[in-house]
């Protein structure tokens, strides 16, 4: 089924950009002693793990993370505990003047200045859990029509040159298709860096790459470039293959991303073929974070017995 990523596409920027200035913010409170301390530290680390994976992911891309980045998780807890000391202590302190919880709930959060970490916290808290269980994923399930064993399905592409290729045209020698969803993407662009560097291996074991996305032709031609290497580049002009095979996200591009790209793109998918064109394997991910190891296709194609001796 095609998704509708409308809503993730106003997320993420904003999300960013908003727990980057409560970390920049927490962190100028606690340097200038405006309430305590280590509670405004706490609000900063809670407010640093996804302003810190989006930095890393630009500094040093990686092609995956784990699926629900437990060190961060656990640096946001911790933060909403150092942060939530004064907003507890100040808790305790009113009921025992009010001996009504209302009463003291409305009196910690409103009268004592040491809510406000804890209320940043737990702000950054609730973005970033949305960014692991909400965002990340795109909540399809497994095509059947990409299932191991079965045909690859008929569609076609362009090169770079504007000549049609059709997926049939991918028989003669194994085949390893990697549909990714542009160079905006930084994970879509490490994934595709590990595959440059198993280039030569790959060439001599006799297998054809190809890389397609739905991205403007310059974009793509631009990456070829960069790259080098003899692998197929092709464009899914106006994503009709990924319609096709239902992995087509409309409306996927994050708002605000620079480039002429086209709002719709596709989920991250590898799939590998024989070269009588059967299916070997097939990654589906739901995470765009999760993506497979070069090693486990390769693995896979030496031991199908799809490659040259």
């Amino acid at each position: 089924m095609v998704k509708d990523a409308k809503l993730k596409s106003w997320f993420i920027t904003p999300a960013v950009a908003v727990t980057g200035l409560m970390l920049l913010g927490s962190l100028v409170m606690a340097a200038a002693g405006i309430g305590e301390r280590l509670a405004w530290l706490g609000a900063a680390l809670a407010s640093a793990p996804l302003p810190a994976l989006v930095a890393r992911t630009m500094v040093a891309p990686t092609a995956r993370t784990s699926e629900y980045l437990p060190l961060h998780l656990l640096a946001i807890v911790v933060g909403l505990v150092l942060a939530g000391r004064t907003m507890y202590r100040d808790f305790v302190t009113s009921w025992e003047l009010y001996q009504n919880f209302v009463d003291a709930l409305v009196a910690a959060f409103y009268v004592s200045t040491g809510s406000a970490p804890a209320l940043v916290a737990i702000a950054a808290a609730v973005i970033f859990l949305v960014y692991v269980f909400w965002y990340s994923r795109f909540g399809r399930y497994p095509d059947a029509r990409l299932d191991v064993g079965g045909k690859l399905p008929e569609f076609e592409l362009s090169d770079l040159d504007g000549n049609v290729v059709k997926s049939t045209d991918f028989k003669g020698a194994p085949a390893v298709l990697l549909f990714y969803r542009g160079n905006w993407c930084p994970f879509c662009m490490a994934q595709l860096d590990e595959l440059v560097e198993r280039y030569q291996e790959m060439e001599k074991l006799g297998i054809a790459v190809y890389l397609i996305s739905p991205q403007p032709d310059g974009a793509t031609k631009a990456l070829s470039e960069r790259h080098g290497v003899g692998f197929h580049y092709l464009s899914d002009r106006g994503n009709k293959a990924a319609e096709k095979l239902e992995i087509a996200v409309k409306n996927g591009v994050p708002l605000g991303i620079p480039g002429d790209y086209p709002a719709d793109t596709v989920m991250p998918t590898v799939i590998v073929t024989s070269a009588n064109g059967t299916i070997l394997y097939s990654d589906q991910t739901d995470n765009y974070r999760v993506r497979p190891e070069p090693d486990i296709f390769l693995a896979l194609l030496r031991r199908a017995g799809a490659v040259r001796a």
